[in-house]
Order: structure tokens, then sequence, then C-alpha cells
């Protein structure tokens, strides 16, 4: 099978954020949310909702973002069907491109071998037409990726998403991380 994308189950888009750090300006170095379908032929329906925060008090610490990815994934040929939610454990953006990675916490259909793993997403922030990208790319589907994947790692955003389907928004980090480990 393919690369199976996987989205939210449920559609719908992210809930805003109420009385978080998303909601009170000043309080936050980097977000990326929505909710977007991608680019798919009939029968094959991928959703993606995106609810990551970095605190301004963490802006030295991508690791410390917090929030949620849900994703689903149901095609007709090959038959396929699933999806996961995954807490967020990492956030970088870089003007309106962001990664984020989180550890999937629960998973349907042929997503539950993914309990667990770590993935990535990366978002290309281009208003109607979104680009997208995702760690599992290569494998197939996230059941598949290394136990040990890092933290805020993904593919390059090569996929596109559905124009009305939804829009994903990057909030760029008000400054570049810090510390010994942003060296190169």
């Amino acid at each position: 099978m393919g690369a199976a994308f996987l989205a939210p189950a449920g559609g719908g888009g992210a809930a805003p954020a109420t009385g978080s750090a998303a909601s009170r300006p000043g309080r936050e170095a980097a977000a990326l949310t929505g909710t977007a379908q991608l680019d798919r032929r009939p029968g094959d329906e991928a959703t993606v909702t995106l609810d990551a925060h970095l605190d301004a008090k963490d802006r030295n610490d991508p690791g410390a973002a917090h929030g949620t990815i849900k994703i689903s994934h149901y095609m007709e040929h090959p038959k396929f069907g699933g999806s996961a939610e995954a807490r967020v454990d990492c956030l970088l953006t870089g003007g309106k491109v962001a990664t984020v990675s989180a550890v999937i916490t629960k998973a349907e259909g042929g997503l539950t071998g993914a309990v667990g793993k770590r993935i990535g997403v990366t978002v290309h922030d281009q208003g109607k037409h979104d680009r997208f990208g995702y760690s599992w790319a290569m494998v197939g589907i996230p059941n598949d990726l290394p136990d040990d994947m890092p933290k805020c790692v993904s593919a390059a955003p090569f996929d596109k998403t559905r124009p009305g389907s939804g829009d994903l928004h990057v909030r760029p980090m008000d400054q570049r991380p810090g510390g010994a480990r942003a060296r190169l």
C-alpha cells in the first residue's frame, strides 16, 4: 500500500483555545493551528487537525510545545481506514513554515499499531492552498515509523490541501530558539 496519510476522525475543525496562551496576545511564542483535507482523488479522504502551541516563556525550548494533532485517512482503493490522536511534544516555525511532532495516544482502525509512535508534520501556510508533509511518507503508515523517531522531524511539505476544505495557520516564532542545542 502507498503512503497512507490519516486525518482526524469526525471531521470538524479545531476548537478555539479559550483561556490558553493562544487567546492572549504576547503569551505565545509560536503556533500551528487549523483543520484541512488533503487534495486527493475521490474515494480518498485524508484530514488533519492541528492545535500546537509554544508559550512565550518556553521560546528557547521547542520541546515544551503542547497541544494535539488529529489525523484520519479513509480510502476505497486500496481499502484502508483509520484515525489517530497525538500529544504534541515539539514545535518549530520559520516564517510561514512549521514542523511539529507528537506521540500517538489513541488510534482506531488501520492505525492501532501506531500508539506510542512519534509522528512529524510540516506545514507551509500559503493561505488557501497550504502545503503539507508528514514523517511516514516513505514508510507507508505511522505504524511503520521507527520507535526512536526524534522530536520535530518530518518531510518537506510536498502534499497540498484541498481548496475550500479548511485552512492551516502558522504563527511564526517571535525569535530563534537559543541555547547550546540550537548552534550549528
